[in-house]
């Protein structure tokens, strides 16, 4: 087992190595990286994480698939289209992702957008609350599920007050809030500092951080963030999810 030093350097080589723009195209994040206007990047984003589970090829394929039938103009299409139009999706599926999840996903993205809110403001509501990213993902799962869903939606929206590892959002909120300049994640909101950010906690992630010592729970649930971004703040408090790309790399790495 390294030491603390040495782990940190270990860490910090890892995280440059694998945060490059090289990274992008591999990676579902390449989807949101189509566009340049601030809503169409979220509403891609916001999609493209919640089917982020399974092969990367078959989740940037779908994402893909999703972007075309929204005609490459996300924003637009989900304030302007009628529910007719979103017949279109009556064949998507991705998993148990599919076209009933979409059409609500629209119904409520487009309910928040021509309220005059964003997916940022209802994030950082909830975060500024006790300035924590639970309170933040506790408060957008309740505000986004409020326009009378279908039961099968719950689950594609993490719950973190029964203990979900929340991974996905996770991983949206790193996309959103970490800084743009290495051109990987995008730095578009403001007000929820990276500091405050959660670990995206996934299998690769979980394996690589219980074989460095950094998370000794066997679940992966909400107390196993908590437990290693507690760890990794100490190599890094301002940036600890940073750390996301050398556990994740690492552990592609090894496969």
């Amino acid at each position: 087992m390294l030491d603390i030093v040495s782990l940190k350097k270990y860490l910090d080589q890892l995280a440059d190595q694998y945060e490059r723009c090289e990274f992008v195209q591999s990676d579902p994040i390449s989807i949101p990286h189509l566009f340049s206007r601030k809503e169409d990047i979220e509403i891609a984003a916001f999609f493209t994480a919640t089917i982020s589970w399974g092969q990367r090829n078959s989740i940037i394929k779908k994402g893909h698939e999703l972007m075309q039938l929204l005609e490459y103009a996300p924003y637009d299409f989900i304030i302007n289209a009628s529910s007719k139009e979103w017949n279109r999706f009556s064949n998507f599926t991705y998993r148990t992702f599919n076209n009933i999840d979409c059409v609500y996903f629209f119904k409520a993205l487009k309910s928040i957008y021509r309220s005059g809110k964003s997916l940022e403001n209802i994030f950082t509501a909830g975060y500024c609350q006790n300035n924590s990213i639970k309170s933040s993902l506790s408060y957008f799962r309740n505000e986004f599920l409020s326009f009378n869903p279908p039961l099968r939606t719950f689950k594609h929206i993490a719950n973190v007050e029964q203990g979900s590892a929340a991974k996905r959002l996770n991983m949206f909120l790193r996309w959103m809030v970490r800084p743009k300049e290495k051109g990987v994640d995008f730095g578009l909101w403001d007000n929820i500092p990276p500091s405050a950010l959660m670990l995206p906690l996934d299998l690769h992630s979980s394996t690589s951080a219980r074989k460095l010592g950094l998370l000794t729970r066997k679940n992966n649930d909400w107390k196993a963030v908590e437990e290693v971004t507690a760890n990794l703040r100490k190599f890094d408090p301002v940036d600890p999810v940073k750390y996301d790309f050398a556990l994740f790399g690492l552990n592609i790495n090894k496969s």
